[in-house]
This record gives C-alpha cells, sequence and structure tokens, in this order.
C-alpha cells in the first residue's frame, strides 16, 4: 500500500509591519530545529527554514554562514531544555541525571542520527566546525568541568582529578557509542559510566 505523501507545512503568513529582530531568530531557530529533527541534514535547507518560519533567506544568511551553523542552532535550540545541566550538590547525581537524558534524547528521538550527521558535516564544513565547538560543545563541556570543579570544592572528588579529563572519559565514552555504534547507548550505561568512573576519584 502507498503511504500517502506528507504534507509541506504552509509558508507562515505575516501582518504588515517589522517584527523585533529576537522574534524573528527564536521563530527561524524552532523550525530549523523541527526540520531538521523531522527530515535529517540530507533535506534541511535554508530555504525550507525561510518558508516555515516566514523569514527571508536574507535575513537568515546574516546570522548564519552556512546551513550547517543554522542547523546546529536549530539542533541545540530543539534540545536545549532536555540536556539542562543540573546542579543539586551531588555530583554522582547530577552526572547520572545528565548522562542519562543525553542517553534517552539520543535513543528515543531522531536527535542522535541528526547530531551523528552534524559531527559528520563538521569534517567538511569550516562553518560548521566552527559553530560547533563555539555553540555546542564548548559551551557544555565548560557546563560539566564547572561541575567538576565544584564537586572538588565541596570534597566529593579528589583534588588531583583532572576534570577535563573526566569529561572526556565520561562523554567521550557516549560519543564512541554514538558514532560507532557495535554497542548502545542506554540508561543503564549511563548510570554504569557514572559509577565506574566515581568509584577511581571520590575524594
Amino acid at each position: 500500500m502507498t503511504e500517502p505523501a506528507q504534507e509541506t507545512p504552509p509558508r507562515v503568513r505575516r501582518g504588515r509591519g517589522r517584527r523585533p529582530a529576537g522574534e524573528v531568530r527564536a521563530e527561524v531557530l524552532t523550525a530549523a530545529g523541527a526540520m531538521l529533527l523531522e527530515q535529517g541534514m540530507a533535506s534541511f535547507t535554508i530555504e525550507g527554514v525561510a518558508e516555515r518560519s516566514g523569514a527571508s533567506k536574507t535575513t537568515i544568511y546574516k546570522w548564519w554562514p552556512s546551513k550547517g551553523a543554522l542547523a546546529l542552532d536549530g539542533y541545540f535550540h530543539a534540545v536545549e531544555s532536555t540536556l539542562a545541566f543540573p546542579d543539586t550538590g551531588d555530583i554522582q547525581a547530577d552526572l547520572t541525571a545528565q548522562i542519562r537524558a543525553f542517553a534517552r534524547l539520543v535513543t528515543t528521538t531522531p536527535a542522535g542520527r541528526v547530531i551523528a550527521e552534524l559531527i559528520g558535516q563538521a569534517q567538511t564544513d569550516p562553518d560548521l566546525s566552527a559553530a560547533l565547538l563555539e555553540r555546542y560543545s564548548g559551551p557544555r563541556r565548560q557546563l560539566a568541568v564547572e561541575a567538576m570543579q565544584r564537586a572538588q570544592q565541596r570534597g566529593q572528588l579528589r583534588p588531583d582529578a583532572d576534570p577535563e579529563i573526566l569529561v572526556d572519559q565520561l562523554w567521550g565514552a557516549c560519543y564512541h557509542r554514538l558514532l560507532l555504534p557495535n554497542l548502545p547507548v542506554t540508561e543503564d550505561f549511563a548510570v554504569s559510566l557514572v559509577t565506574n568512573l566515581l568509584h577511581g576519584v571520590r575524594a
């Protein structure tokens, strides 16, 4: 049986008058995130985002130099609340919650496929590579490093443990499974990963 063709979302119609830049930008990001998660990078286009958001291509290119850079920002806009880093004062609980949330996101939604595509395209797209470091991996890494440093100040982690290396051990293992999927990124894996790591570096 032939499946019915999916309807293309209609172009957003706007009233007259100039919209605030912040409103336009937010609508572009929402449209970009939705298109990316629905269709993946292969079908993601600036034209499609312009159609969905009601913004002009000229406006979009003013803020994003390439479709890869826009796709990355759209992705993060879509998943940012899911990947919020908790700060309860218990480093094991916070890391477990964060990595379990990541595991759920990349295994139960299209986000896992999308971030893998973005990382792959970043190898040949300098604009996307720079955006990935500046606006996604860099800031998220810093959040994790700062969480480790606070745990050291509270006496929960050994003072000689290197927070940068700890972050690599945790998230590096997750991305290794995501990009080379011999084994899945599961919530059980996330819990074991944190437990095993902290067993060696607790104060």
